[in-house]
């Protein structure tokens, strides 16, 4: 159960628009916005952050929502899991890809090109930070700095959403849990405290 609150969506009509663009992408909007809601600026800075990050042109939207999703598993954050795979699948990554996000590494469904951000992500997002010179000479045999930048990007925000996340308990809507339940479940996903 949420430890604090979220504020309704019908109490928020100043975000209806942008409400109506995330959920377009997500299918959903997700709880954690209606809690963000709760301090004055935070939402409207947040969703300015997360536009700059999410929409960029330097990585497709399907690797921002992989590399999101290894940066949440090495936070932790069940809730920013199933968030990111389940949007992955919208864009339409293929769901045996998304079901084996976990052994990116070793799973035939992923190139040498996605490895290298997945494991800089993975790295990245973990507490204490154990990203290394390595995993950016990887990177750069297959991005460019700007693109790594980017990628840095998606795992700083997701820092971010992950302690938000995890903190709060967020209460994970039903279409990502379903997701998550289906598809993440055989990896050792769990909602957790959400």
């Amino acid at each position: 159960m949420a430890r604090v609150d979220p504020l309704s969506r019908e109490s928020l009509g100043e975000y209806e628009e942008s409400f109506g663009l995330v959920e377009e992408v997500m299918g959903f909007v997700p709880n954690s916005m209606f809690t963000m809601a709760r301090v004055p600026n935070l939402l409207s800075n947040f969703q300015a952050l997360a536009g700059a990050v999410f929409t960029n042109g330097l990585i497709s939207p399907a690797m921002v929502q992989m590399v999101a999703n290894l940066a949440s598993a090495g936070g932790g954050c069940r809730y920013c899991q199933a968030h990111t795979a389940h949007s992955a699948e919208r864009m339409g990554v293929d769901e045996a890809k998304l079901a084996e996000l976990w052994n990116f590494e070793t799973s035939e469904h992923f190139d040498d090109a996605e490895r290298a951000a997945l494991r800089l992500a993975f790295h990245a997002g973990q507490v204490p930070n154990a990203a290394t010179d390595e995993d950016f000479a990887e990177c750069r045999k297959h991005y460019t700095d700007d693109q790594i930048a980017a990628i840095v990007s998606v795992v700083a925000l997701f820092g971010y959403l992950n302690r938000w996340n995890d903190t709060m308990a967020t209460n994970l809507e039903d279409s990502p849990r379903s997701f998550g339940e289906r598809v993440m479940a055989d990896q050792g996903w769990e909602i957790g405290n959400h």
